[in-house]
């Protein structure tokens, strides 16, 4: 795992925000996504461990976290409940004394729009110190994925948080065609548009000098061990390494004065026969719910595939237009 730099206190889980509307530099006419094809139900999140310490001598640290089911904590449920790298994480963000309120917006299934339209206003309503945003694998499983408008929807969140004074937290994940061991065919245009994704967030993390941290590399994706049966989200062991990494980088900076998160987990990880069995059962549900609309579109990408491989070119045409619409993305969001 790569990790670029670019005490203990009592920690709060905070329910919504008690101000009547967003704080200033929060977007006029956000609302909360609604369609029925949204974000899935979460389950109440689990209280977060009170740490060493006694009373706040200071305003407590303000986390605040959006995304979706990888911030959500999805692969790390706790008494009932998902936990997850964020939690962890904000059980050593204070030093002694001061403590920790953490709110998590994060849903299972969150596209950017959800992320733009809705968790970000009531995100900017908590006026964080700190501000995870981690989105975008859900859209690239959409027939209707455009990376111009992912970049414009994530440009518009860092900004209206930076502008508050708030550090944003970043990460860059792995395209779910390669967690899943899908065909090349089917698994290329994913890649594609994961590659896509993570350049727009490694750009936007460079200019408001977000704590960045790169999940997409082999030390990280090919650790069975960090992730759950799934494949997909990271099991106990994986969200205590997210959380850890994202420690190690905010200390470096002054920003976490707490313990860090113990790497070991509690849990044993999941073993080959439960993951092959979840691929099996509840892995093609999965697919199926967040794809359905990609599928048809999906297969003709996968022609276009092997079309191209059969005359000889490759996937250099391919490639090239991907490449060429994360250039024209990235001139307009960055404004260069």
């Amino acid at each position: 795992m790569r990790r670029d730099t670019a005490g203990a206190g009592t920690v709060t889980t905070e329910a919504e925000p008690h101000a009547p509307g967003p704080a200033p530099g929060a977007r006029a006419g956000a609302v909360a996504p609604g369609a029925s094809d949204g974000p899935d139900p979460a389950p109440a999140p689990p209280e977060v461990p009170a740490a060493r310490g006694g009373g706040a001598a200071e305003d407590p640290v303000r986390f605040v976290v959006l995304g979706d089911s990888f911030s959500e904590g999805v692969g790390d449920r706790v008494g009932g409940a998902w936990r997850g790298w964020a939690a962890l994480l904000a059980e050593g963000l204070a030093a002694e004394g001061r403590g920790t309120a953490f709110l998590n917006l994060a849903v299972s299934g969150a596209l950017s729009a959800d992320v733009a339209d809705g968790q970000a206003a009531r995100a900017l309503a908590f006026r964080p110190h700190l501000a995870s945003v981690v989105v975008g694998v859900n859209d690239t499983l959409r027939r209707t994925f455009d990376i111009a408008l992912l970049a414009r929807r994530l440009g518009r969140v860092c900004a209206d948080l930076d502008a508050l004074g708030a550090i944003l937290l970043t990460a860059c994940l792995p395209d779910p065609g390669r967690m899943l061991g899908l065909p090349p065919p089917l698994a290329r245009p994913l890649a594609r548009r994961q590659r896509s994704v993570n350049a727009v967030v490694h750009a936007l993390s460079a200019r408001y000098g977000a704590v960045h941290l790169h999940l997409a590399e082999p030390e990280w994706t090919e650790d069975r061990a960090l992730w759950s049966a799934d494949r997909l989200h990271p099991g106990e062991r994986g969200h205590r390494a997210v959380a850890a990494g994202f420690h190690e980088l905010l200390a470096a900076r002054g920003l976490a004065h707490g313990a860090p998160p113990s790497p070991e987990p509690l849990q044993p990880p999941p073993t080959r026969t439960e993951a092959l069995l979840w691929l099996a059962t509840a892995g093609t549900g999965w697919v199926l719910r967040r794809s359905r609309d990609l599928l048809p579109q999906l297969l003709l990408l996968a022609g276009a595939e092997l079309r191209h491989w059969a005359d000889g070119t490759g996937t250099a045409p391919l490639d090239a237009r991907a490449d060429d619409a994360l250039a024209a993305a990235l001139a307009t969001t960055m404004g260069g």
